[in-house]
């Protein structure tokens, strides 16, 4: 690794070019839409907008949990965003979240429709409006709860600082990498030392919490981001990978993992998602070309 050269901050900085690196072409220090584009609406109530990042991934799991519980009402649209092509700054999509972030949630079954942004919003958005997967004792949905927001707040150290330094900045800076790998691996021993006495994040109990957490977490442990389980010793966290691959066994993991997908192995990836039919389609298309 090599450390960066000097730099002095200029006293009012200014946006001249491109900061490198991976998105650095979709990178821009201003809001709002840069081209007109309506959103499609499908045939179902919920409509979703979205890629299978860790973030996007939370909600069709979410989803796919509601759907498996028999709550016909969670059917959905998954429509793909790419946002490597900039589509979160097409219009319909900042009116859906002015934020320009994947996932997007249009609920289209109230009476005016409603939007949901923010991964951890609609998942709670969700739990509540089906009364699932989010538990009823107060003292329970307390640590529920704590444990979704601890999610949100740590996990930007993970993605934008260990992941973004560690494999996607343009050059390997040693006191970057080194903070942020820091704190990765405090905030997996959190969790460890949580899931030595606990089968999911609350307790016995299958919740939103595990569901916002896994993605990211359960993801970095099981090598399917940074390529980095070996950098930072996944395998040492012992209750912390049982936890990740516990839930990766999951039949509605695997399905709300394929949608949106644009990476991995194409039989993995399920662009778009209209109808349960989708993913047995997808999987008569992988025994085909076994065939």
């Amino acid at each position: 690794m090599t450390k960066s050269s000097s730099y002095t901050p200029p006293r009012v900085w200014k946006w001249e070019a491109e900061n490198g690196g991976a998105f650095a072409s979709i990178n821009r220090p201003i809001a709002g839409p840069t081209h007109d584009k309506a959103l499609p609406v499908g045939k179902h109530p919920l409509q979703l907008y979205s890629l299978a990042t860790p973030n996007g991934v939370k909600v069709t799991i979410m989803l796919e949990e509601l759907l498996e519980l028999g709550f016909t009402g969670a059917e959905y649209d998954a429509w793909l965003i790419r946002i490597n092509d900039g589509d979160q700054f097409g219009s319909g999509f900042v009116a859906v979240n002015p934020n320009s972030k994947i996932p997007a949630l249009m609920d289209h079954s109230t009476a005016t429709p409603t939007r949901v942004f923010e991964s951890g919003a609609i998942l709670l958005y969700l739990a509540e409006k089906f009364g699932a997967l989010l538990p009823a004792d107060p003292a329970h949905r307390a640590e529920c709860l704590s444990w979704l927001f601890w999610q949100m707040g740590s996990a930007p150290y993970l993605g934008g600082g260990f992941g973004h330094f560690y494999n996607y900045a343009p050059e390997k800076f040693e006191y970057a990498i080194n903070r942020f790998t820091m704190e990765a691996k405090r905030q997996l021993d959190v969790l460890d030392r949580h899931l030595a006495d606990n089968r999911y994040m609350c307790g016995d109990e299958y919740t939103i919490a595990d569901i916002a957490i896994w993605p990211w977490y359960g993801g970095a442990l099981l090598n399917r981001q940074y390529d980095a389980a070996e950098f930072l010793d996944a395998g040492s966290y012992t209750h912390a990978m049982r936890w990740a691959k516990d839930i990766d066994g999951r039949e509605t993991v695997r399905r709300g993992r394929m949608v949106n997908r644009v990476r991995g192995e194409l039989n993995e990836q399920l662009h778009e998602r209209h109808d349960a039919s989708d993913f047995t389609t997808k999987t008569q298309d992988k025994v085909a070309a076994a065939g």
